[in-house]
């Protein structure tokens, strides 16, 4: 028992010694901490004090390059301080000190930096446009300094506020400027974007050497245009932490980019962009409203004449192109008249839209490239609609011929030039596409006036053969749309195997091939029947043999 009790004596008084060098030990890290940043910040002011120092005896060039060092190192000097306020590692007095210190800083760098950005303005404006992008290069780098600036003045007042001192007069003044640098920059915004929207083109048809120039200079307002307005932004990011309101220069930052950020979404913002748009557009048709009107008008006259104009090119162009001199045919004289109403349309809705005010340039040069991928796109189109070209220009058939084309046969009723419409004999209508008919054979069976309509009779190895012959002749030579020239051909052909056939051969119109072949295989049978010939069949004799058990 007793030895228990020392036991639980030795374990808290190990506890207690535990702790007391915990707090002894964070003691050591947090005084060695104040005093390693105690020592940075006295070392970084030291060397601010003398980079501040030879400022005196400089200009030009190595004065704007010890500044700007100045303030690198006063942005070193800037994150020690803030480590420093947030683990509180020095004293109020000392943290309030120090960070006065950086108001009168932040004031004179914005001071320094104001007037370096109006010389450079300046210059800017009487520089020649080769030295103006070396001018905007050191425009930019000051006005981002100028920016970091109004943001530090701003922490510079949370500090404070933290360490329970409030600066009500120094952040109205940081206020004031921020609503007037807002200003400031939202013109030269707007300038330069205006100086964009209303470039000319005037310079297209004149030497190289001026165009080269106006592109210069278009370079350049570019890129101040964006600098410009990436310091409104950057602006407008200060102005909403003091509660300024921004949304006529968001709207503005919105119109000038058209990028669409979160920002746009905000109900000022937006009533702003609206009100905007909606003043524009009233603006546009009280300004623009009769002159537009007159000439949708003038476009509406112009598709009205051109259809008139189609009406009569047709009209002409089926004239000739129907001249017995031309022999063309029904296909290709469609295909003219077609075209060259197409054709007529088209330039007069080019016309008109010329009219309109539409610069048909842009409009030409994108269908063109748009033929390209259309053509790339449609390859087996094309390939039928070249198909189509080679069949209107060898015309293998025409319109009303009755063909064997493409696996189909039937009556061509129409053609395009991508493909052919057969109506099929039992009235089905198959669409054929050209590519299928121009790569296959091609059948025309009504393309030649006259045909020969193939026959074959046969009659029995015991029947008379000059009879039969005498029989068959007559038969051809009485009907009426047989041809006597040429002279009908009927010839004992072949010994058949149960029978001996005929050829029966005459020539007839094209339109009457089915009626004469139709005619002829009825009379034959029934003049055969009454002559006593017998036409043959197929028989087959079956003998039956009984078995006796």
């Amino acid at each position: 028992m007793l030895f228990e009790k020392k036991k639980v004596i030795n374990l808290k008084l190990m506890l207690i010694i535990s702790y007391l060098l915990a707090v002894l030990w964070s003691s050591v890290i947090v005084a060695k901490e104040t005093s390693s940043n105690s020592n940075q910040i006295e070392a970084i002011s030291s060397e601010i004090s003398e980079l501040s120092q030879s400022l005196q005896g400089l200009e030009g060039e190595q004065l704007d390059v010890t500044q700007f060092s100045i303030f690198n190192k006063n942005k070193e000097l800037r994150a020690v301080l803030a480590r420093t306020m947030k683990k509180r590692s020095l004293s109020e007095q000392e943290l309030i000190a120090l960070v006065r210190q950086q108001q009168l800083y932040t004031l004179d760098a914005e001071q320094y930096l104001i007037e370096r950005l109006s010389e450079l303005n300046k210059y800017f404006d009487s520089a020649e446009d080769e030295s103006k992008l070396l001018v905007l290069k050191d425009y930019k780098e000051a006005q981002d300094h100028l920016g970091w600036i109004y943001e530090a003045r701003l922490t510079n007042f949370n500090w404070l506020e933290q360490l329970n001192v409030k600066d009500e007069v120094g952040e109205l003044r940081l206020r004031d400027t921020i609503e007037k640098q807002l200003r400031l920059t939202s013109s030269a915004t707007d300038y330069y974007s205006n100086q964009i929207s209303n470039a000319s083109f005037q310079l297209i048809n004149e030497q190289d050497s001026k165009q080269a120039k106006q592109q210069l200079h278009d370079i350049i307002i570019d890129k101040r245009l964006s600098i410009e307005s990436e310091g409104l932004r950057y602006l407008v990011t200060i102005a909403d932490r003091l509660d300024i309101e921004t949304a006529v220069y968001k709207k503005q930052l919105f119109e000038v980019s058209g990028n669409i950020t979160h920002e746009i979404f905000e109900g000022q913002v937006l009533l702003e962009i609206l009100v905007h748009w909606s003043e524009q557009a009233l603006e546009w048709l009280v300004e623009q409203a009769p002159q537009q009107l007159f000439k949708l008008v003038v476009f509406f006259i112009v598709l009205l004449i051109t259809r008139s104009a189609v009406k009569v090119v047709r009209r002409v162009v089926a004239k000739a192109v129907k001249s017995q001199n031309l022999n063309l045919s029904h296909l290709m004289q469609h295909f003219f008249i077609s075209v060259s109403g197409n054709a007529v349309w088209v330039v007069g809705i080019l016309v008109g839209l010329s009219q309109v005010g539409l610069n048909l340039a842009p409009i030409l040069t994108g269908f063109g490239v748009a033929g390209v991928i259309v053509g790339f796109a449609l390859q087996d189109t094309l390939s039928n609609f070249a198909a189509g070209m080679m069949l209107l220009i060898y015309r293998p058939f025409d319109v009303g011929d009755f063909v064997f084309a493409g696996g189909v046969d039937g009556k061509v009723s129409h053609m395009s030039l991508v493909s052919t419409t057969i109506r099929t004999f039992d009235n089905q209508v198959i669409i054929v596409p050209n590519g299928k008919i121009w790569g296959d054979v091609i059948k025309n069976v009504t393309h030649e006036k006259t045909r020969r309509v193939d026959m074959v009779f046969g009659i029995g190895y015991g029947d008379d053969l000059h009879h039969a012959e005498k029989v068959l002749n007559d038969i051809v030579r009485s009907h009426p749309s047989v041809h006597l020239t040429p002279e009908p051909m009927v010839k004992v052909h072949t010994l058949n195997t149960s029978s001996v056939d005929f050829i029966v051969r005459p020539w007839v119109d094209t339109e009457d091939y089915w009626d004469v072949y139709w005619d002829i295989t009825k009379q034959v049978k029934l003049r055969f029947d009454q002559e006593g010939i017998s036409i043959p069949f197929p028989q087959q004799d079956v003998y039956l043999h009984t078995v006796s058990d």
